[in-house]
């Protein structure tokens, strides 16, 4: 999950709740949402592998 912040940055967040604390784990902030979508796709090819 990508969300765009204030300051025009992208972070990338995980898709399930911590359950510790009950949010998203903040998976990386990048300045585009290009950056921040090519990251994604990196996470998700290495769950699977």
């Amino acid at each position: 999950m990508i969300r765009k912040l204030k300051s025009g940055e992208y972070r990338l967040y995980s898709r399930k709740l911590d359950e510790k604390t009950g949010k998203r784990r903040n998976l990386g902030t990048f300045d585009t949402r290009a950056a921040a979508e090519k990251h994604e796709r990196e996470v998700q090819y290495f769950k699977r592998h």
